[in-house]
């Protein structure tokens, strides 16, 4: 695209007509920085998998599977902040690496969890994994930021963004190819003596192993990478050194932020419940058996890569919030369908659900984080805290799924989904004026 060239005069962000949509000498860095969002998009949806894979091995409740999803995003609600303070005394290179190795070791702690056969060590080695994956989006979603002109921000993140479900497709994939079908079947476990039980739990625990250790040896890979290449933005060679007072205060006054932070929480916690609850709506819904569930979900995530991109073309050309709102209303629609059509049709609209998700995450983000100024390190701790919504919110619906029917449970996407909407909508009915930006944002 067009986009894409980088121009070879200094002052593009002041340039008229079209600009780049890196500064020139940061193509490399994006792009090492596009590899993060692929490794962690692996991670995260590998989590998916997990949720229903547990419920399997462990013979727990939904509630109980979804402690997956708990200690995943409760991690990263933990760490954003000292994420934060990071990239503000050491900058965004230095969050970026901590975050990594951090997660590399999380996947390695899999094999001594593998060996326990203790669901409580999973959680444990998932929480470490997503400490440092906490650590690395707090510091590589504003870095992409960063990297060229504010007027291109959100389109600049939706396009790095866009390659997080191409590791995402990746992760469920290794779990529908490698994990799923090799499980051993409930019919088979009826038969079983204790022993022969806790064999079957070892070759099935096994199956989660090796993925994990795939996905940390990647992300020690692309460490080095990243360890050895200079990677500074301008903003970061200009900003001052000391640590400006009352930032909490500068960001609760801006409603354009505030609001963002909530429906940032809502938006990852549609994501998160949806996501892990695909597959046990293929199952317990349609029928669909454990060996092929799990390509429902793999649909769902190719259908969400596609979209992000197609997002990335309409950003150029609409408002970002006024596709956040048209997404928004077509989520609740699709997530309603599931409700109330508990069937191949319902299964179809959870699956499609993934096209108006595609384009939230990053859009909330570049939007909640306009014209923060130095305060947008500790802004991007916030939106990622919020991510907190992936941890509680899959246990809501998990507890209605258990009290009533699997179907009934995807309300709590459909409502989740209603507030994104409610969020675009009141960007587009209010305006932020230069004194706002200044005294909210730049200068306190």
């Amino acid at each position: 695209m067009a986009d894409m060239a980088v121009p070879q005069e200094q002052p593009i962000a002041r340039t008229k007509g079209k600009v780049g949509l890196v500064y020139p000498g940061l193509g490399v860095p994006f792009a090492l920085l596009i590899a993060c969002f692929a490794a962690w998009g692996s991670a995260a949806n590998l989590t998916d998998v997990l949720v229903g894979v547990f419920r399997n091995i462990f013979t727990m409740s939904n509630f109980q599977s979804a402690l997956v999803q708990f200690a995943y995003y409760g991690a990263y609600f933990s760490l954003a902040v000292p994420a934060a303070f990071i990239n503000r005394r050491y900058g965004y290179k230095t969050g970026v690496l901590t975050g990594l190795g951090l997660a590399a070791l999380g996947g390695f702690l899999f094999i001594p969890a593998s060996r326990l056969l203790e669901y409580g060590f999973f959680l444990v080695a998932l929480f470490v994994l997503a400490a440092g994956l906490s650590i690395l989006e707090t510091s590589a979603n504003p870095f992409v930021i960063a990297m060229g002109p504010e007027e291109n921000a959100t389109q600049r993140l939706n396009l790095a963004q866009a390659f997080n479900p191409v590791g995402a497709n990746v992760g469920v994939l290794m779990g529908a190819v490698l994990i799923l079908p090799r499980i051993t079947p409930e019919d088979d476990k009826a038969s079983m003596t204790e022993v022969q039980l806790r064999q079957a739990q070892e070759t099935d625990l096994s199956l989660v192993l090796n993925p994990y250790i795939g996905i940390a040896a990647a992300l020690l890979l692309i460490w080095l990478l990243i360890a050895f290449r200079k990677m500074d933005t301008p903003s970061e060679r200009t900003e001052a050194t000391e640590v400006r007072k009352g930032a909490l205060g500068r960001l609760w006054r801006n409603r354009h932020y505030r609001y963002g932070v909530a429906a940032q929480f809502f938006n990852v916690a549609a994501q998160v419940s949806t996501w892990t609850f695909t597959i046990q709506y293929a199952q317990d819904v349609v029928g669909v058996p454990v060996a092929r569930s799990g390509w429902f979900l793999q649909a769902s995530l190719i259908l969400f890569l596609l979209a992000r991109f197609l997002m990335v073309y309409l950003l150029g050309i609409f408002r970002p919030t006024k596709l956040l709102f048209a997404m928004g209303a077509l989520g609740v629609v699709l997530a309603l369908i599931g409700v109330l059509s508990p069937n191949i049709v319902g299964l179809v609209a959870v699956v499609a659900i993934s096209a108006s998700l595609s384009l939230m995450f990053p859009t909330i983000y570049g939007v909640a984080l306009q014209g923060l100024g130095q305060d947008t390190k500790f802004g991007a701790a916030g939106l990622v805290m919020a991510i907190l919504g992936g941890a509680l919110l899959p246990m809501v619906q998990g507890r209605v799924m258990d009290a009533s029917s699997t179907n009934l449970g995807f309300i709590v996407p459909a409502i989740c989904l209603a507030l994104v909407a409610a969020y675009a909508l009141f960007d587009l009915r209010t305006s932020r004026s230069h004194h706002a930006l200044v005294a909210e944002g730049s200068h306190g």
